[in-house]
């Protein structure tokens, strides 16, 4: 990963919650559960490490750190320690794959930045390989992912209600099907394996098999028995 280009202006301060921005927030998942723990490590420990930012406007726009200022406010602190690098908005974003190089974004989050670089700010793919350390098929593919994939399924990633990986599987489907099919991966509490063979066999039916406005058999009380055990929720889903 070659973005090495964010120059450290102070050593980490104390700013006001007040003035911290997650506007880059938009292109992260943040788990309940994992803002829950987050606030609950803040209470009991207190912050651990410094949150990363920088100067847009008047205000610090976070870049790494948005679970701690969503916890932080969540438990009323006046303030989070936080790091300020030098760095434009373009900068910024590509600052957050570097930042998680070692800890892998899901590809969905891979997608929602490149389309940042490609569509906000302005940078061709072959630059954004470039500045990424990645093929420019890497970028064309991770690019196609999230245009193609229906906001409003990318919407139930960020709600917690379906898995990244799902999500990518749906994607495969022709985009005005893919939301009436995460709604039965939804419904039925199917894991991504059993996402992944649904989507095969309709790709495979497409010509009989319709997810349009109401009725279709997809949508049906007893698709997943018809389709066979491979397609049932799992005990776990079924309860959770």
């Amino acid at each position: 990963m070659r973005i090495v280009f964010a120059m450290v202006l102070d050593e980490s301060k104390e700013i006001p919650v007040a003035d911290l921005g997650e506007r880059l927030g938009a292109l992260r998942l943040c788990e309940a559960s994992a803002l829950d723990a987050m606030r609950r490590s803040l209470a009991r420990h207190g912050q651990m490490t410094a949150a990363v930012g920088f100067v847009d406007g008047g205000s610090v726009e976070i870049i790494d750190g948005f679970k701690r200022l969503r916890a932080a406010r969540a438990l009323g602190w006046a303030t989070l320690r936080a790091q300020v690098v030098e760095v434009d908005a373009s900068g910024a974003t590509l600052l957050i794959a570097a930042l998680h190089a070692a800890r892998n974004l899901t590809e969905l989050e891979e997608g929602w930045l490149v389309r940042a670089l490609y569509r906000e700010h302005g940078l061709l793919q072959p630059a954004i390989a470039q500045r990424l350390g990645r093929h420019k098929s890497w970028v064309h593919r991770r690019l196609m992912l999230v245009e193609a994939l229906d906001p409003a399924v990318q919407a139930d990633v960020r709600l917690g209600l379906l898995a990244p990986r799902a999500a990518v599987v749906l994607g495969q489907l022709p985009r005005g099907n893919q939301h009436a099919t995460a709604g039965v991966v939804i419904r039925r509490g199917l894991t991504v394996r059993q996402a992944e063979l649904m989507v095969a066999e309709l790709l495979e039916c497409s010509d009989d098999v319709s997810l349009g406005p109401g009725e279709s058999p997809i949508t049906r009380r007893d698709w997943p028995r018809r389709r066979g055990p491979g397609l049932r929720p799992t005990r776990a889903a079924r309860r959770g």
